[in-house]
Formats: C-alpha cells, sequence, structure tokens
C-alpha cells in the first residue's frame, strides 16, 4: 500500500513540484495551501508524513508543527527558505523529524521521506533487535512504536525512536555521531552533528518530564551512550 504524503506550502509551484516528484516514487499526495487548510485534511482524513513550509502567512508551519504534536506523532519534514542554523534547530526541537533548505532537489527530498518512513514501518523479518526491548525501567516497542519509562508513555518522533533503539540494542556501547546517523537514518544523506545533538536534547527532555533524568549519557570528546535505566 502506497504511503500518503500531505504536501504543505503556499507557493502552488512548489506544491506541484513535491508532488510529482513524490507520486513519481509510488506514494499518494494531498497538498494544503496553509496552515489551517493542512491542519484540516490532517484531521479529517491524517498522513503517513507531511511536508511542512515553515513560511507561511498567518499560520507559520512551525506553529501548524506544534499543533500538531499536542495530539500526533505523525512524521515531519520542514522545508524552508531560512538557511539560519538555528531555525533548522528550532524546528527540530519542536518535533520534526528532519529538514530540508529552498532551494531544494526533488531527488533528496524523496530520499528523506522515504528514510522517514523506513523508520516509522514495522520490521519486516526478524531483526538483530526484538520488535519489543526492555533494558530497566525503559521500553521500547517497535511495532507498536511506543515508548516508556517505568510504565509511562513517551512520545517520540520517528528518528528520535530510531535513535533510542539504536542505544537500547548496544546499551553498553559509545556511539560517535556518524555512527547514530548511519544507524539510526539508516540512508546516504546528509546529517549534521548539531541535527544529532539536536534530537538527543530533545528524548532527553522527554524522558526527563517522564521522570529519568539520564536516559542518553554524553561521553565527552566520543559521543552518546544509553544511560543508567534500572
Amino acid at each position: 500500500m502506497s504511503r500518503r504524503i500531505l504536501v504543505v506550502d503556499d507557493d502552488p509551484h512548489i506544491r506541484d513540484v513535491i508532488s510529482f516528484a513524490l507520486e513519481k516514487a509510488g506514494m499518494q499526495t494531498i497538498a494544503a495551501r496553509d496552515g489551517e487548510q493542512a491542519l484540516e485534511l490532517h484531521t479529517r482524513g491524517g498522513a503517513d508524513l507531511i511536508v511542512l513550509d515553515i513560511n507561511m502567512p498567518e499560520r507559520d508551519g512551525l506553529d501548524v508543527c506544534r499543533e500538531l504534536r499536542k495530539s500526533s506523532d505523525v512524521p515531519v519534514l520542514f522545508l524552508s527558505s531560512r538557511d539560519e542554523e538555528v531555525d533548522r534547530i528550532v524546528g527540530l526541537e519542536i518535533g520534526a523529524d528532519d529538514y530540508v533548505t529552498k532551494p531544494f532537489s526533488p531527488r533528496e527530498l524523496v530520499a528523506r521521506v522515504n528514510a522517514i518512513l523506513k523508520r516509522t514501518q514495522p520490521p519486516s523479518r526478524p531483526a538483530e533487535l526484538p520488535a519489543a526491548v526492555d533494558h530497566g525501567r525503559l521500553s521500547l516497542d517497535a511495532l507498536r512504536h511506543q515508548a516508556s519509562w517505568a510504565d509511562e508513555p513517551v512520545s517520540l518522533t520517528a528518528t528520535e525512536f530510531s535513535i533510542l533503539r539504536t542505544f537500547i540494542g548496544q546499551p553498553h556501547r559509545v556511539f560517535d555521531r556518524d555512527t547514530i546517523v548511519r544507524n539510526a537514518w539508516d540512508v546516504n544523506v546528509h546529517v549534521s552533528d548539531r541535527t544529532v545533538d539536536s534530537h538527543i536534547r530533545h528524548i532527553r527532555s522527554k524522558f526527563a518530564d517522564a521522570g529519568c533524568d539520564n536516559v542518553i549519557e554524553t561521553v565527552h570528546g566520543v559521543g552518546y551512550r544509553l544511560g543508567a535505566t534500572g
């Protein structure tokens, strides 16, 4: 079954370019011209992923993402003409899974969409790591895309879940950022160190809200490892 992608941009040409590229890759698309229409379409029918422009009048993409995250963990790929790193970090901090800057390559955008969708797909064959894993009070269930701490659910984006699953698969290993990218993104696209750091910071914040202050530890000069979860 083809995946359903909601494309949100106030520029009709950009919407058409993205929709054409995604449909050529075998996906279904629906389009929204602004943030309000995007929220309405998602509420009405849902989507497997949202390509969301940040710079829109009335209600921008950041505000739309904040609203979505109140009730949904649908993956979000931000699209923006802003090239400032702080804008990328803000987007990731509020719950986006990835970020593409205009002008963009439709081919790269499709690759990033596929990478995010792959992370949300349950494993189709036995994997080295079981679908459901417990490590102390930390639990991950890939089939249900559920994470919890001491039986309290923790809502993670697809990318955050994939990163944490990488750590729990080898709980005593220290991962450098390049290894995290290879394991968690599993696609040949560039992901900056700051992007990795931002996702890790967001995971920590969510688990801190659930009562876990050190789900991921920093090993200075090397990278990260799973924290004490007993």
